[in-house]
């Protein structure tokens, strides 16, 4: 499955002299190393001298690095300098803060600090509310982790987290406009984690929960949502959910097949495979059957936690027990959010006619597309070099510009089937194919239907302080 990618891109500056055939040495010797070049840029020329930057794509680090090797070979050919264009990005960090108003003059200064930002406090302490007009507060999210569930690195950390938290803050802001900073927390104590973002909550306008392990993450976000005045939103379990059901509604519009009728096994009983089943059981699913490592989650099994409970009491109306090979018999959907290979090609050949895989594993799904592709109707992943992308991108910029333009309290139900009914109805069901179920992360209509629809839903549900849409237009 591996495949070259920007992600391993390395920057080659290499010397050699300008001669017939020089160039030809270089790209060949790239391309017998299986190198992709993606760029070939002059830096200077002196004398007889060229030197030229080889931007090329590798498999991994261990690839990028033959490569190098392969390139020394070369006869005449000095190899100046490498780098990873990935680092390069990163160092320094990726965002920055900028000021709104420049300060240039006395007058500048003294209204926007003292003696003129007195009288702005003192507003605000009379009406706490008038903070969400008054600062950053109005257009900013906190997005809050400690480290202990990072993308597919596991328990790595709060400072080593912070570089996901930044990109997550930059995708706020490159889709929705949204201002995000990243604050990652030393510590993973519950109880620490809820008292911390309580104390933060005055500066923000809603709080983005991120990378924090099960079942830690559904605990701290329950009691946050109803102890904050502002939105406390996991997207690890929501923002998979929603883009979860607005690809699975799509799927069903494609086959032809009723939410209400299908049977739909669930692979992974964490917060996210828990979420995915709220939700879905919210928009109309009667029949899905949840599994864990051991198999189906079921009515009357004893030592389980909450979470589990809550699935064995409220899926699986038929109380089914057995393997995955097992239960996904007859079944009309998978849907995994486990870990990689669990699935087979045999399992996929026991589902009903037309059947839909959604394996969003991470950085390796359920079962190889390549492998499941002759067997399966529509199949989705959560990778961005196949098809059917089910990237939580879709949901949070739009969802926290909508509760930030009606300062919401919270994010509920009806939000969430909102976003994903706006995120599913960007494609037409004319233009729907098996390998469009699903918008582009890039199509930038997404976010501002999302925010629209979620504005919407607070203002219907009493949710909403502001009680007209803010107008807010993304550049």
């Amino acid at each position: 499955m591996t495949q070259h990618s920007p992600t391993y891109a390395i920057t080659i500056r290499l010397r050699y002299a300008d001669a017939p055939g020089a160039m030809g040495k270089i790209t060949t010797a790239i391309g017998d190393a299986d190198g992709a070049i993606g760029a070939v840029d002059i830096v200077n020329i002196a004398g007889h001298a060229i030197s030229r930057d080889f931007t090329v794509n590798a498999k991994d680090v261990e690839h990028g690095k033959r490569i190098v090797e392969c390139l020394r070979q070369v006869e005449g050919l000095e190899v100046v300098h490498v780098s990873d264009r990935v680092f390069l990005m990163h160092l320094g960090g990726k965002i920055e803060v900028l000021s709104k108003s420049p300060i240039k003059t006395r007058d500048d200064l003294s209204m926007a600090y003292t003696p003129g930002v007195a009288r702005v406090c003192n507003s605000i302490a009379a009406d706490p509310d008038a903070s969400f007009a008054l600062t950053i507060r109005q257009n900013t999210v906190a997005v809050v982790s400690d480290g202990s569930a990072v993308l597919g690195l596991g328990n790595i950390g709060p400072r080593a987290a912070m570089p996901v938290m930044e990109g997550k803050a930059m995708l706020f802001k490159e889709f929705a406009g949204v201002d995000a900073f990243p604050i990652c927390l030393d510590t993973q104590d519950t109880e620490e984690i809820i008292r911390i973002v309580q104390c933060l909550a005055p500066t923000f306008g809603g709080i983005n929960l991120e990378d924090i392990s099960a079942p830690r993450c559904i605990e701290i976000e329950e009691r946050l949502d109803k102890q904050l005045e502002i939105p406390v939103f996991h997207d690890d379990q929501h923002g998979t959910a929603i883009v979860v059901l607005a690809g699975l509604k799509n799927s069903l519009r494609r086959i032809g097949k009723a939410m209400s009728q299908v049977r739909i096994v669930i692979n992974g009983a964490g917060a996210a495979g828990t979420a995915i089943c709220k939700l879905l059981i919210t928009s109309g699913a009667r029949n899905i059957i949840a599994c864990d490592r051991s198999g189906a989650l079921h009515s009357g099994e004893t030592e389980l936690d909450a979470t589990k409970e809550w699935l064995a009491q409220n899926t699986n109306p038929e109380a089914v027990s057995g393997s995955l090979s097992e239960v996904i018999r007859g079944a009309d959907v998978f849907i995994g959010v486990s870990a990689a290979d669990v699935l087979t090609v045999d399992d996929i050949k026991s589902m009903n006619n037309d059947p839909i895989v959604f394996a969003l594993a991470n950085p390796d799904p359920e079962i190889n597309p390549s492998l499941a592709g002759p067997h399966v109707r529509i199949m989705a992943t959560g990778r961005s070099d196949f098809p059917n992308q089910i990237n939580n991108v879709l949901c949070f910029p739009g969802l926290f510009r909508g509760v930030l333009n009606v300062r919401a309290t919270t994010v509920n139900n009806e939000m969430k089937v909102a976003a994903a009914d706006a995120i599913a109805d960007v494609i037409p069901p004319s233009d729907l194919l098996d390998d469009y179920i699903i918008p582009s992360v890039f199509d930038r209509r997404v976010a501002q239907v999302v925010a629209q629809a979620v504005s919407t839903a607070a203002l219907e549900t009493g949710v909403a302080r502001r009680k007209t849409k803010a107008a807010y237009h993304l550049s």
